[in-house]
């Protein structure tokens, strides 16, 4: 037991680890960086009051049989309750946080609740997966981990943006939450896809391995601009837009 929660968990702490030590200026606070994993871990949870009605509602079925089905339950089973419940955990966090007060560490706070939905996540999977939990652990640490990752960098720097500049990036308030379902979608639905068409799954795979790698690298540009800009605040002095 412990072997396989080490193994979903530890690739979710490293891009954590990865995201708090970019946090040069000046970092969070470890409790707080604990308190958002904790936070993300309880919006699987909460993603369930979305997903749960949506299937009632029959907006996305429970099987897959068509690539009609496997954009449905992408969207409205997996990318939508969930992005809107790690945004509304991150809000929980951020609202009434004194440490938030530079641009990046709407990212370090976004990815501390993305990690630990995906840890969770990743947990449930894994004991899921019975003998083969070392394989999916694995693949899953190549793919699902680094997507989440990737969503929620998306967010966070959408997040800072309405925070400290949202007169000068007026549509950083819908960004925030369309962007990581849209990404969020997008890879489910590829992913989704390999159950209609498994004979394409190497190509599927391949696919998957691309669009994290363009967000790894969006997520460290991203990453990059929010640290410059907080630099130069703190070089000349003259504070930052929080509204």
């Amino acid at each position: 037991m412990i072997n396989v929660i080490a193994l979903a968990v530890l690739p979710a702490l490293i891009l954590l680890f990865y995201t708090y030590q970019q946090d040069r200026l000046q970092r969070e606070p470890l409790n707080m960086v604990g308190k958002g994993f904790l936070y993300g871990c309880l919006s699987v949870f909460c993603s369930f009051f979305l997903s749960v009605p949506a299937m009632g509602l029959g907006l996305f079925p429970a099987e897959i049989h068509s690539f009609g089905d496997a954009f449905r339950q992408a969207f409205f089973g997996a990318a939508i309750p969930e992005e809107t419940a790690k945004l509304f955990c991150l809000w929980l966090l951020l609202r009434h946080n004194p440490y938030f007060d530079e641009r990046m560490d709407g990212i370090v706070y976004a990815v501390c609740v993305g990690m630990g939905f995906a840890a969770f996540e990743n947990i449930e999977y894994l004991f899921a997966a019975g003998t083969g939990w070392v394989t999916t652990g694995l693949g899953r640490s190549l793919t699902a981990i680094p997507g989440h990752f990737g969503f929620a960098v998306i967010m966070g720097y959408y997040y800072s943006l309405n925070h400290f500049d949202r007169y000068r990036a007026p549509g950083a308030v819908w960004k925030m939450w369309l962007y990581p379902v849209l990404a969020h979608g997008l890879y489910d639905t590829i992913a989704m896809t390999a159950e209609v068409t498994p004979q394409l799954s190497g190509a599927i795979t391949i696919a998957i391995l691309l669009l994290c790698f363009q967000m790894l690298k969006w997520a460290k540009q991203g990453m990059r601009n929010h640290l410059i800009a907080d630099a130069s605040d703190a070089s000349t002095g003259t504070g930052i837009d929080e509204q």
